[in-house]
C-alpha cells in the first residue's frame, strides 16, 4: 500500500451515500484498495493523519474557461454588452504563452478549492492541455470552434483552421496518461457558428468517439433571436444537425421550453449549472429542478474565472441551492446530498469518467479531497453533508490528490512552479492583452 489516510471522516458518494467516521482510506498504484473502520494489515509507506478532517471525491468543475484567468475583476461591473465586447478585444489578443500561464494559474485555483476535473471550453486547446498534463489534473478540453460558413463557400472540414488544429489536438492529446486527458470536440454556441461547421464536428466526433462541449440557452435574447431567425428553438435547431449524437454537455439550459429539456434528457445530454457567474451577469441560472425532471444529467461549473470573480466550486455548490430554493420559495428544495452529487458523480458522469471517479469507493481513481474541519465556522458539525454545502469554503481545502499523487497540499503546489506562472502572467500575458490599449 502506497499511502494510508488515517482518522478521516470519509464522505463517499457511492451508491448508498456511506459516511464513514474514523476511517481508513489506502492507495495503491493511484487507485483506492481500501476503506473502512478500522486499519488495513497491510503496512502503509505513507501515512497521512486524517484527523479533523473530512475526505471527499475531487470536485468535478464541469464547465470552465481556465485562461480567462489573465482578465479576472477586469470585466467586474460593466454590463453585459460592454464586457463581452471587452472580452473579444482582449481575447483577440492572446497567444499559447499567455493562454498556457493563465491556465495553470487557473489549474492552481481549482487544486487549491479541491476541484481534481475539469472541463475546458476555449480557444487554445494545445495550450490548455499541455498546462493540464503538467499540473497533474484531469481535464476534458475542448476547442471552442466558432465560425458563419456562408452556404455558398466551399467548406472543407480537413482543410478549415479550427478544424485542422482540433484534429492536430485529438491526435496528440486525447487519452493522454492513461486518459487523464481527455479532448472533446466543441461549439461556443448557436449563434456564433452555423450548420456547415456543426455538422462536421458532430460527424468527427462520432466517428472519432469524442465528447461534445457548448453553451446552450444562455439568455432569452439569445433563444428568442434563433426562434425569429430560422422558427426552430435552439435546441430544435441543433439537434436537426446531429450536435447531440454524441455526449453533450451543455452549459445553461435556462431559457429553453419544457419539450426542449425532455429532447435533451432523452439524447442524454448533461446540462451544466453556471450560478455564480450567472448571478454575478445579472442573469437566470439553470433551473436544476426542471432538467432533472426532463431525464438531464445536471453537473456544477464555474464559467471562466472573469465571469464568476473565482473557481471556487464550494461556492459554486452553495449558490447552486439557494437559487433553486429561491426559485421554488422551499428552503427544503435541492438538499445537500443532491448538491454534492452534482459537483461528484454527476460531473464525473458529464465528462465520461463516471466508471473511475466522481466517488471514494475501492478500485476508482484516488481523486480525494482533504478538508480542514477544525476552523470555527465548521463547528460544530451536526450533518457532514450539509456543511460541506452551506458552511464549507473552497479555502478550507487542505489536500488535493488525483490518482493518488499530491498536487495541493497545506499551500504548496508540487507540481506547478506557481511563482513562475505569475511571472509569466505579470511580465508578458498582461501586457500581451493590455498593449496598446488607452
Amino acid at each position: 500500500m502506497d499511502t494510508l489516510i488515517s482518522n478521516v471522516t470519509v464522505v463517499t458518494m457511492n451508491e448508498k451515500m456511506d459516511v464513514v467516521f474514523g476511517g481508513f482510506v489506502g492507495i495503491s498504484e493511484g487507485k483506492i484498495t481500501y476503506i473502512g473502520k478500522s486499519a488495513p494489515e497491510e503496512t502503509p509507506a505513507t501515512i497521512i493523519d486524517g484527523t479533523g478532517m473530512v475526505a471527499i471525491p475531487g470536485l468535478v468543475n464541469a464547465h470552465t474557461h481556465l485562461a480567462t484567468t489573465a482578465l479576472r475583476s477586469y470585466l467586474d461591473d460593466a454590463d453585459n454588452r460592454e464586457a463581452l465586447t471587452q472580452l473579444l478585444q482582449k481575447e483577440a489578443k492572446m497567444d499559447s504563452k499567455a493562454a498556457k500561464a493563465s491556465a495553470l494559474l487557473g489549474i492552481a485555483e481549482c487544486l487549491r478549492f479541491g476541484v481534481t476535473s475539469v472541463s475546458d471550453l476555449y480557444y487554445y486547446p494545445d495550450a490548455v492541455a499541455e498546462a493540464a498534463a503538467e499540473a497533474g489534473i484531469k481535464a476534458n478540453v475542448a476547442l471552442s470552434a466558432y465560425r458563419f460558413i456562408d452556404e455558398n463557400e466551399e467548406f472543407d472540414f480537413e482543410t478549415d483552421a479550427q478544424c485542422k488544429e482540433l484534429r492536430r489536438v485529438v491526435e496528440k492529446w486525447n487519452g493522454y496518461d492513461g486518459g487523464r486527458i481527455r479532448i472533446d470536440c466543441g461549439v461556443h454556441s448557436e449563434y456564433t457558428s452555423n450548420y456547415p461547421l456543426w455538422e462536421a464536428l458532430s460527424a468527427y466526433a462520432f466517428e472519432e468517439g469524442l465528447g461534445m462541449q457548448l453553451h446552450l440557452g444562455q439568455t432569452e435574447g439569445e433563444a428568442q433571436s434563433c426562434l425569429e431567425r430560422t422558427g426552430l428553438s435552439q435546441t430544435e435547431l441543433l439537434g436537426s444537425h446531429r450536435m447531440f449524437s454524441v455526449p453533450t454537455t451543455a452549459s445553461g439550459c435556462v431559457a429553453m421550453a419544457e419539450e426542449d429539456r425532455k429532447y435533451l434528457g432523452k439524447k442524454g445530454v448533461s446540462a451544466v449549472a453556471t450560478p455564480v457567474a450567472d448571478s454575478k451577469a445579472g442573469q437566470k441560472t439553470t433551473p436544476i429542478s426542471a432538467c432533472v425532471k426532463a431525464g438531464m444529467n445536471v453537473a456544477l461549473g464555474t464559467g471562466g474565472a472573469v465571469a464568476c470573480g473565482n473557481l471556487d466550486m464550494f461556492e459554486v455548490m452553495r449558490q447552486a441551492a439557494m437559487a433553486e430554493r429561491i426559485g421554488g420559495g422551499d428552503a427544503s428544495a435541492m438538499p445537500a446530498p443532491a448538491v454534492l452529487m452534482m459537483a461528484t458523480v454527476c460531473g464525473a458522469r458529464a465528462q465520461g469518467r463516471a466508471a473511475d471517479t466522481g466517488m471514494l469507493k475501492e478500485g476508482m481513481d484516488a481523486d480525494i479531497v482533504l478538508v480542514d474541519y477544525s476552523a470555527p465556522h465548521l463547528m460544530p458539525c451536526h450533518n457532514v453533508l450539509s456543511s460541506l454545502v452551506f458552511s464549507a469554503k473552497g479555502g478550507d481545502v487542505a489536500m488535493t490528490m488525483v490518482r493518488g499523487k499530491i498536487l495541493y497540499q497545506n499551500g504548496s503546489f508540487p507540481t506547478i512552479d506557481l511563482q513562475s506562472v505569475v511571472q509569466t502572467i505579470t511580465e508578458y500575458a498582461i501586457p500581451t492583452l493590455f498593449r496598446d490599449a488607452e
